[in-house]
């Protein structure tokens, strides 16, 4: 007894196509504009990034689940996603007004071996997070340290207050 294949139910959307690019872009940008406000993690994958990530592989499960009706749906999901994290990036890079917006800039967390705690705070990094990161850089502890950053894409950046070989 062989298996039937419905191929309208496989490729034949059972929405509009318009809707489905209009649910992606809203959810896509909701998502994005929500995480960039509420907040940075210290030395994770950029926003956009973990977004898009989570969101096509949703997106991806649903096509191949059957959630959506038919696989058209869910490339097109996808493909929606992927054009709004390429836009952002693009209009981030053409539009330096639009920058700060849309990549944040660094924070300044140690100045001169000081922890500025008022900056910790802001970004909710507790200071055993930073120390941490610190130490993955080969430091033993904020005194030895010029200028630390959290960067806009999560990583920190460490200047050593002395680096061996180098003058400062």
């Amino acid at each position: 007894m062989a298996a039937s294949i419905d191929w309208d139910a496989l490729f034949v959307p059972s929405m509009d196509l318009g809707e489905v690019v209009l649910r992606g872009t809203a959810v896509y940008l909701f998502l994005f504009f929500l995480l960039r406000v509420l907040r940075r993690e210290a030395g994770q994958l950029g926003i956009s990034d973990l977004l898009v990530v989570v969101l096509i592989a949703d997106a991806a499960q649903n096509a191949m689940s059957s959630e959506y009706r038919s696989l058209t749906e869910g490339a097109i999901l996808v493909a929606t996603i992927a054009f709004w994290d390429y836009f952002l990036d693009w209009l981030s890079f053409r539009v330096p007004a639009l920058q700060r917006l849309l990549r944040p800039a660094p924070l300044l967390l140690i100045r001169n071996g000081r922890l500025l705690r008022e900056n910790m705070k802001r970004e909710m990094l507790q200071e055993d997070e930073l120390m941490a990161q610190l130490r993955e850089h080969g430091v033993r502890s904020a005194g030895e340290v010029k200028a630390c950053y959290l960067e806009g894409d999560g990583r920190i950046s460490v200047i050593p207050r002395n680096a061996k070989g180098r003058k400062t």
